[in-house]
């Protein structure tokens, strides 16, 4: 099986776009053997762009490990600047549907490396959204049954997060897996260590379900972000800087039950053709 693909990255957060097309479907198994560094063409995870039953282009990511997340921020940008490079989107704001539904984006600069802004959508701390095992939603709450010293917001942007704001030190790298494979998640979380820079910007180290630590994470960088808002530490309705081993997102959190605003870069890497 031949496929063509190309490989996008956004703030280092890299995957291989694949077009699809009837009779060829890419598996789990698939991904696992395309991400992986040595052996294949190497990502963080497999974006499949089709077409919803709505006429949407839509995006089906699967995370290297072949786990699927329900939402990918920085994947969802790369798609973006695909369409806009292949000519099928202009610069009126268009629809990308995905597995935790539809998100608006615009393509602000294109070529090989362009700037999208993205509607996500509206962030929720309600325990069922999460899904997060507690009577009332976790803002700067301990978990009692993985440590009790830190403090936890648990959010959803149609995936799960927890991000701490307190500083676990030189047990981070221990207490990430914890966290993400902890009773209290039933689908998992992606763990976010977040320390605030001034009343608009902050510093996020993210450990993804399914890719593990990573250089950003879109939907991350807006949990961060609300939870920062939820919690006092930045102010609503402002551009908040949020900084990234791979560099920076602008969040801005609006009004409760509003979408959530992430404007960041993509790139173009390259094309090329895989045999399966």
């Amino acid at each position: 099986m031949r496929i063509a693909f190309s490989k996008y990255e956004g703030l280092g957060n890299d995957f291989v776009l694949v077009e699809r097309v009837e009779g060829t479907e890419l598996g789990r198994e698939h991904a696992r053997l395309i991400c992986d560094r040595r052996r294949g063409v190497g990502g963080d995870g497999v974006l499949l762009l089709g077409r919803s039953a709505a006429g949407l282009p839509s995006m089906h990511v699967i995370n290297a490990d072949g786990s699927v997340p329900e939402m990918c921020g920085n994947g969802i940008r790369c798609v973006a600047l695909h369409l806009a490079r292949a000519g099928r989107v202009g610069d009126a704001p268009f629809e990308v549907d995905t597995d935790a539904g539809p998100h608006r984006c615009r393509v602000l600069e294109s070529g090989a490396t362009g700037v999208v802004e993205v509607a996500m959508r509206a962030a929720s701390l309600e325990p069922a959204d999460v899904p997060v095992r507690a009577p009332v939603a976790l803002r700067d709450a301990p978990l009692e049954q993985v440590d009790p010293r830190l403090r936890w917001t648990a959010v959803s942007m149609g995936n799960p997060h927890a991000v701490t704001f307190d500083e676990p030190g030189q047990e981070r790298a221990q207490l990430a897996p914890r966290v993400q494979s902890a009773a209290i998640f039933p689908h998992g979380v992606n763990v976010g260590f977040a320390r605030m820079l001034g009343p608009r910007a902050l510093e996020l180290a993210v450990f993804e379900r399914g890719a593990g630590w990573t250089e950003a994470c879109g939907t991350g960088a807006c949990a961060a972000a609300v939870a920062a808002v939820e919690t006092g530490r930045a102010p609503r309705g402002a551009a908040l800087a949020v900084q990234l081993p791979g560099g920076t997102l602008t969040i801005v959190v609006p009004a409760a039950g509003e979408p959530i605003l992430m404007t960041g870069p993509a790139r173009h890497v390259f094309d090329g053709v895989l045999e399966l």
